[in-house]
C-alpha cells in the first residue's frame, strides 16, 4: 500500500507561493496563489451565481493552457480589480505569455460577496483593489500561509439563509494530502450561504443559529422540516478556491481535479453549490512530478484536500463585532 499523510497547505504542491492582504479600513482582502513558473491551469464553476475573471481561457477546447497565478478575492465584483494588481507585479518580474511582443501574465481570479461585514468604524466603501493584489504578491511565500480571517475571506461568513444576525464567521483555510508522489493541496475561502460540517461525522462546525443565538440549527435539517429563510440575495455568498498538484496534467485532466475538488465542498458545505452561492474552484498543476499520471486517485486527493481546507477555514476563523451584532466563530459555539 502506498503510504499517505494529511499535511498542511497548497505550498506543499513545489512551485507554489501564497500571499494574502487584508485591508485595514475594513474586514476585507484578498489572496494569491502564484505559479511564477507557470502550471496548466483550470477551473469548475457550480455556483449559480460566480463573479469571475479570465475563467473562458481555462477552457480545454482553448489555446492558453497555463497561468501564472489565481486570484482570490473578497469585495464582490469591485474585488476582480485586485487582479490588475497581480498582473502589473508579474509584468515587472517579466513572468508572462510569450507573445512575441512581450510577456502577458495570465491571472484568472475569483470574488466572494463581503460587504456587509462592517464593524463600527470601518469604511464601508473600502474594498481589495490593485494595490491590494499587488501587496498580496509582495507578501509570498512558501511558507504555509496564515488562516481564517485573513486576505480574501477576512470578512466572509457562513449559515447566512436564516438571516445576517444569525451567521457566524467563515474564514480561509489550507490542506494538503500526500500519497507516494503526489501531492495535492487546496485552500479554499468559504462565504457560504449554508452551514460547514465535519465530513468524518457530519457535525455541523458553524452556520445559521437558533433565533436566540445560542445554538446551531442545523441549515440542511431546517429546511428539510420545512422552515424558510430570509432568501439572500443571489451570488450574496460563495466558496472560492485552487486546487493543486505536483503532476504532470494537460488542461482537460486538470478540469477533472478542479470538477471533484467541488466533490469535497458538498461533503463539507450543506448546502453547497446552490443558487445563491458563486462557487468556483481553479485547479493547478505544476508538473513537478513527471511520472505516469493516476488520475484517479488524484480526484480522490482533490476531493478530500478540500474538504480538509473548508474544515480548516472554519476552525482558524474568529469572531466579530459588526454594525448588525456579534457574529461568532466555531471556536467561540464550541465553549
Amino acid at each position: 500500500m502506498p503510504s499517505s499523510m494529511t499535511m498542511g497547505s497548497i505550498v506543499d504542491v513545489p512551485g507554489l507561493l501564497v500571499g494574502h492582504f487584508t485591508l485595514k479600513e475594513r474586514l476585507t482582502g484578498c489572496s494569491v496563489v502564484l505559479a511564477t513558473g507557470g502550471a496548466v491551469g483550470a477551473v469548475d464553476v457550480r455556483g449559480a451565481a460566480p463573479g469571475t475573471r479570465e475563467t473562458d481561457l481555462l477552457d480545454p477546447a482553448n489555446l492558453v493552457d497555463k497561468v501564472h497565478a489565481v486570484v482570490l478575492s473578497g469585495g464582490s465584483a469591485f474585488g476582480l480589480d485586485a487582479a490588475t494588481g497581480v498582473v502589473r507585479w508579474l509584468d515587472e518580474q517579466g513572468i508572462g505569455f510569450e507573445t512575441g511582443y512581450g510577456r502577458v501574465p495570465i491571472v484568472p481570479a475569483a470574488v466572494l460577496f463581503d460587504l456587509p461585514v462592517v464593524r463600527p468604524g470601518d469604511a464601508p466603501q473600502a474594498r481589495p483593489g490593485a494595490q491590494a493584489g499587488y501587496a498580496a504578491c509582495q507578501a509570498a511565500s512558501a511558507d504555509s500561509p496564515a488562516a481564517g480571517n485573513v486576505g480574501a475571506a477576512a470578512g466572509a461568513c457562513v449559515g447566512k439563509l436564516f438571516g445576517l444576525d444569525r451567521c457566524m464567521k467563515g474564514g480561509i483555510g489550507n490542506a494538503s494530502v500526500r500519497v507516494g508522489p503526489w501531492v495535492v493541496g487546496a485552500l479554499v475561502a468559504c462565504n457560504a450561504v449554508g452551514d460547514v460540517v465535519d465530513p468524518a461525522t457530519g457535525q455541523v462546525l458553524a452556520g445559521a443559529r437558533t433565533a436566540d443565538g445560542k445554538n446551531l440549527l442545523d441549515t440542511q435539517r431546517a429546511l428539510l422540516a420545512g422552515e424558510r429563510g430570509s432568501r439572500p440575495l443571489p451570488g450574496t455568498n460563495t466558496t472560492i478556491g485552487v486546487v493543486a498538484s505536483n503532476a504532470t496534467l494537460t488542461k482537460a485532466q486538470a478540469k477533472r481535479l478542479a470538477m471533484s475538488a467541488h466533490d469535497g465542498l458538498a461533503r463539507s458545505i450543506r448546502p453547497a453549490h446552490t443558487t445563491l452561492d458563486g462557487d468556483t474552484l481553479f485547479a493547478l498543476a505544476t508538473g513537478t512530478e513527471t511520472g505516469p499520471v493516476d488520475l484517479m486517485l488524484l480526484t480522490v486527493m482533490a476531493a478530500e484536500a478540500t474538504a480538509l481546507a473548508t474544515v480548516d477555514a472554519i476552525r482558524q476563523a474568529r469572531g466579530i463585532t459588526t454594525g448588525w451584532g456579534d457574529v461568532p466563530a466555531a471556536t467561540d459555539m464550541a465553549n
